[in-house]
């Protein structure tokens, strides 16, 4: 029998679509939806450079004169020629430490717990739900809390332990939810690869997560903590005075902040007392970029270290 022998088909010729004049249409109109929202957002951004920038300026060209040594050491005055922030750096000084220790591992240990150990049930999406909702409490809330529960019931009265315990309470929710989030980029294959090996739950967290984690978890932590720099209305709340003549040494005494400082020179009437608030500024901005550099640039070093 004779094999007859199959015709190759010919290939089929796909032919583009002709655009219709609605699609091109369609397709301009979109185009120009792209570039008005690059402008847009471009015009946003430099609005509110322009705007940080002519701040800063106003600042500056008010207090950088008023900056010296004997501003930065000398106590708090009725004269402002002889007035000093020494009292307000150094209770910044000890609320940033202690809120930091206080916040710091609890914040970190219920970001892994949520993450890593909790099941999926009523009562995990309900403590997610209200962590959610108290990073957006205003935060006198918090420092009526701080007042009731510290202040008056444990009676710590108007210290720096109290004020510290405040804020940690503020910016708890932030680095809850800034260690999950820093936790959540880890890939699941690195955990596998640690299980497969003999290593047990808290072995792998412990050497393989946290370390993959580090530069988010640090960042969250140290903006919070710069948020918690230049709260007020809590630590008003609690008794926080505006004139300390005497720099905190122990956790257990009254103490002022610089914020707290600096609305009390703003609201004289007095030039020279406004000099005086702006030169604070310039010390509480420096702190805030000092901290964020510092967040920065673990971040970029932890990076480096972390290979996936």
């Amino acid at each position: 029998m004779e094999e007859t022998l199959e015709k190759p088909e010919k290939p089929v010729s796909r032919k583009k679509p002709k655009m219709t004049f609605e699609s091109k249409g369609r397709t301009v109109y979109y185009q120009l939806q792209d570039k008005i929202f690059k402008y847009f957002a471009l015009a946003a951004t430099s609005l509110g450079l322009i705007v940080l920038v002519l701040l800063l300026y106003s600042v500056f060209s008010s207090g950088f004169d008023r900056l010296d040594w004997d501003f930065i050491t000398s106590l708090p005055s009725k004269r402002a020629a002889k007035a000093g922030i020494y009292t307000a750096w150094t209770g910044t000084l000890w609320i940033m430490f202690l809120t930091t220790i206080i916040a710091f591992p609890i914040g970190v240990s219920a970001g892994i717990y949520l993450e890593e150990y909790s099941s999926r049930s009523r009562m995990s999406n309900l403590i997610e739900i209200n962590i959610a909702n108290l990073a957006g409490v205003p935060s006198i809330i918090y420092g009526l809390l701080g007042l009731e529960v510290f202040a008056r019931f444990l009676n710590l009265g108007a210290s720096v332990l109290t004020g510290s315990l405040t804020l940690a309470l503020l910016i708890l929710p932030i680095i809850i939810v800034s260690t999950r989030e820093a936790i959540k980029t880890v890939p699941y294959t690195l955990r596998e690869a640690s299980f497969a090996l003999g290593a047990s739950k808290w072995q792998t967290i412990w050497n393989q997560v946290l370390p993959a984690s580090v530069p988010g978890i640090i960042t969250g932590v140290i903006l919070a903590i710069s948020r918690a720099i230049g709260e007020t209305a809590p630590l008003i709340v609690i008794g926080a005075l505006t004139y300390v003549p005497f720099a905190p040494t122990s956790p257990m005494d009254e103490f002022t902040v610089m914020p707290i400082q600096i609305f009390n020179w703003v609201s004289r009437p007095q030039k020279a007392f406004a000099e005086n608030a702006a030169a604070a500024i310039i010390v509480l901005l420096s702190i805030t970029f000092v901290m964020n550099a510092i967040a920065v640039y673990l971040r970029h070093r932890s990076q480096k270290k972390v290979k996936w």
